[in-house]
């Protein structure tokens, strides 16, 4: 079995052990590799295989993803537990998860630094979503089928209680200190002055001094929810009829309402008036493609309170994240993006003071 290494300490034996693991007779003769991907929290990178010899199913090309090198994104990893959260997934979720994801070769953990690495499939010609340009309302239509096969795999599952790495269950830490969340707010609004409209402020302002309050509209059905659900971690290919849409990234991933992922995608990914005039039809779609996969008791007044929870998540995301990861220009236009895209959206259902 690999060890867990740096991606820059990687070599061919590495390599090679690492696709034995995932069940593949390979050797590994040389490779190249570079960084991949706009991750916020880790870092993507690419390695082309060259080959001594390889069984007819090696791949050409594998993914692999590490601890972010920008020290404040990977203090926030560390803190949060994302990079343990992700391993844990495709370790022990994944298999039964029915959501398209990459092919998982080797993925292994330091439980105690929280070092880890993730080789994966390399998806390409699929091309990573942007949340900048957002989907198309075809790609909307897909990713929302994806989202009910995830919801469906694990609806109201309590096993998932007993996994303490998974956010939401009885047994996972809160690691939301309410003084820190107000504080981050209160430094977002400084840093970003102008920029922070009246309505976004009207939203912070009563967001992150209730945490209580947003706790209580996510209550109600759970399943297994990816809570980072946007174009930036989705892989696109409407070529391949058989995996249209990838699904990466399950460092935040949780037990709690599918309503929120579904909010938290349209807030940010579709620009508002697409969202206006196609919102209840995208809506019924993914209930319907629910109760075609077998759940049939989630009541579309519970799924819209989740659906608006969860573009008040997306808001929240917006902004802790800016203020923990490591600053970019490209980070700051896309945190605004879905800042500005959650606010909208809570707007229009009339729900600007809910936590007021």
């Amino acid at each position: 079995m690999p060890d867990i290494r740096d991606w820059k300490e990687i070599d061919a034996d590495w390599l090679t052990a690492a696709l034995r693991d995932g069940g593949v007779d390979a050797k590994v003769r040389s490779f190249e590799a570079g960084k991949v991907g706009t991750g916020q929290i880790g870092d993507c990178v690419r390695f082309k295989l060259d080959y001594e010899s390889a069984a007819p199913d090696a791949p050409k090309t594998l993914v692999g993803k590490f601890p972010a090198e920008g020290e404040e994104s990977r203090a926030t990893g560390i803190k949060l537990s994302n990079y343990l959260r992700e391993v844990k997934f495709y370790q022990l979720l994944q298999p039964d998860a029915r959501i398209s994801t990459p092919r998982c070769y080797f993925t292994d953990v330091n439980e105690d630094t929280h070092d880890f690495v993730l080789m994966m499939g390399d998806m390409a010609p699929a091309e990573q979503g942007d949340q900048l340009a957002g989907v198309t309302l075809d790609e909307a239509k897909l990713v929302l089928k994806e989202a009910a096969k995830l919801h469906s795999a694990y609806w109201e599952d309590d096993r998932l209680d007993e996994y303490d790495w998974v956010m939401g269950t009885t047994n996972a830490p809160d690691v939301l200190d309410p003084d820190m969340v107000a504080g981050l707010w209160d430094g977002f609004k400084a840093r970003y002055g102008d920029r922070v409209t009246p309505e976004a402020i009207r939203v912070g302002d009563g967001m992150s001094r209730n945490m209580d309050k947003f706790d209580e509209s996510r209550e109600g059905q759970r399943c297994l929810i990816h809570s980072d659900f946007r174009p930036d971690n989705m892989l696109f290919d409407l070529s391949n009829k058989d995996k249209p849409v990838t699904v990466v990234d399950w460092q935040s991933f949780g037990y709690g309402p599918g309503g929120a992922d579904v909010g938290y995608f349209i807030a940010g990914a579709i620009d508002p008036a697409t969202r206006q005039a196609n919102e209840s039809a995208l809506v019924d779609l993914y209930l319907s493609e629910l109760d075609r996969l077998g759940v049939s008791n989630y009541g579309r007044e519970d799924f819209l309170r989740h659906y608006v929870a969860g573009a008040y998540q997306h808001f929240f995301t917006a902004y802790f994240a800016a203020m923990l990861v490591t600053q970019t220009p490209r980070g700051d236009d896309m945190f605004f993006r879905m800042l500005n895209g959650a606010v909208d959206l809570i707007s229009d259902h009339g729900a600007l003071d809910w936590y007021g």
